[in-house]
């Protein structure tokens, strides 16, 4: 695990403080659909489960993402395990979509659902969870790491 500690770490962290926040949710919300106002009309933590994908796409209907989740939880892990070592950024972007996946197949295995909350009403954007959030820094950093210029790894720190 400390050729690509980076990546694992991120994971972990990012893993665990998803789950957290959802039984936060679970916990204190006593009703689907509550809602606190935390900035009114701009940002809100509102409880809403959601059965599909992202933007409620196959509501319902899509048993097959808790399979999809863990294909890319265990694709990532082979890759930070046996493959080579991995550029700080890509540590990065890999270890936060393996958070984001796993935090969201966890649900999707134990409950059937994601729980979602994080509700951006000025934008109109559909509620979220931490996991989707990580899951958008993986790419961002991925992008980031594919626009860079390679480090020979004789040259890497991490």
């Amino acid at each position: 695990m400390k050729k690509n500690s980076f990546f694992w770490l991120v994971g972990l962290a990012g893993l665990i403080i998803d789950q957290i926040t959802k039984y936060w949710v679970t916990q204190w919300f006593t009703n689907l659909g509550q809602t606190i106002h935390i900035w009114s009309g701009v940002f809100h933590f509102t409880y809403v489960i959601n059965t599909g994908a992202a933007f409620s796409f196959f509501t319902g209907g899509a048993k097959w993402l808790r399979w999809l989740s863990l294909g890319v939880s265990l694709g990532l892990m082979v890759l930070a395990w046996w493959g080579n070592k991995m550029r700080f950024t890509e540590q990065l972007g890999y270890g936060f979509i393996l958070a984001g996946a796993l935090g969201n197949g966890i649900d999707r295995f134990l409950f059937g659902y994601v729980v979602d909350f994080l509700d951006f009403r000025l934008i109109q954007f559909p509620v979220f969870n931490l996991a989707d959030v990580f899951i958008n820094f993986g790419i961002i950093f991925l992008l980031i790491a594919s626009f860079s210029e390679p480090s020979s790894p004789q040259q890497s720190n991490f």
